[in-house]
């Protein structure tokens, strides 16, 4: 399984949020590329960035993204506030090898078909942000009484072949997968699955194996410790 490193970038610093709220926030990293390079040498084989201001519209991080970019060798996908065709060329440009969209994807699909169609499905992948099942969009501040399995049918029929789920319910908070829900994402997404949200402990890393989930996205789990990433690539 892909075991992938966040570097979670708010106000220039790589940071973890609990539960997605950029007021609670635990700086691991004054510099992000600093992070960066520290997962790489653990063995890292690809890194997920999130621009946290994109996302929420306060701002934007480009040019510490940039930084990373030129910085490490391994393969990045950068998410957070890209909601635009134009916004999406930008952070290929920077040097990102794929771009995370996840707002355009519930509000705009038209948006996100013109990715496909320009970038190709290797370089576009869909971030479904849940509350269980209930979409979220926005930097998770709006919700939307969509489910995930709803949208994911959607998406695969467009032509996407990656889906990032995260459980905002968990993120960040070292609660644990609520992996009965994972499942049933699971069981909806025919294509390359990655899961995240409250991952704690190699239990959960595990349990998605049992899943068969390709892939987990880990932050605050690995950066305290709690997983050796070396033992999982």
């Amino acid at each position: 399984m892909l075991v992938i490193p966040a570097v979670d970038i708010q106000s220039g610093r790589a940071v973890r949020l609990f539960e997605g709220d950029p007021r609670q926030e635990t700086v691991y990293y004054e510099n992000p590329v600093e992070a960066a390079l520290h997962w790489q040498k653990q063995g890292a084989q690809m890194l997920h960035l999130v621009d946290l201001d994109a996302a929420t519209g306060r701002g934007e991080n480009r040019a510490v993204l940039r930084a990373v970019a030129e910085s490490i060798t391994v393969p990045l996908e950068v998410g957070g506030g890209i909601r635009s065709l134009g916004a999406a060329r930008e952070i290929l440009a920077l040097g990102a090898s794929r771009v995370v969209v996840g707002t355009v994807a519930v509000k705009a699909p038209e948006v996100l078909g013109q990715m496909l169609r320009e970038f190709g499905p290797e370089r576009v992948v869909v971030s479904l942000d849940a509350r269980g099942l209930e979409v979220v969009v926005s930097g998770w501040a709006e919700g939307t009484a969509l489910r995930v399995q709803d949208i994911s049918q959607r998406i695969w029929e467009m032509g996407v072949r990656t889906l990032i789920y995260t459980d905002v319910r968990r993120d960040g908070t070292l609660a644990g997968l609520d992996l009965e829900v994972v499942r049933e994402v699971r069981a909806a997404w025919p294509g390359f699955l990655i899961a995240g949200g409250g991952i704690a402990s190699d239990a959960d890393l595990e349990g998605l194996q049992t899943l068969g989930v390709e892939g987990a996205i880990t932050g605050k789990a690995i950066y305290e410790g709690r997983i050796d990433l070396r033992k999982w690539v």
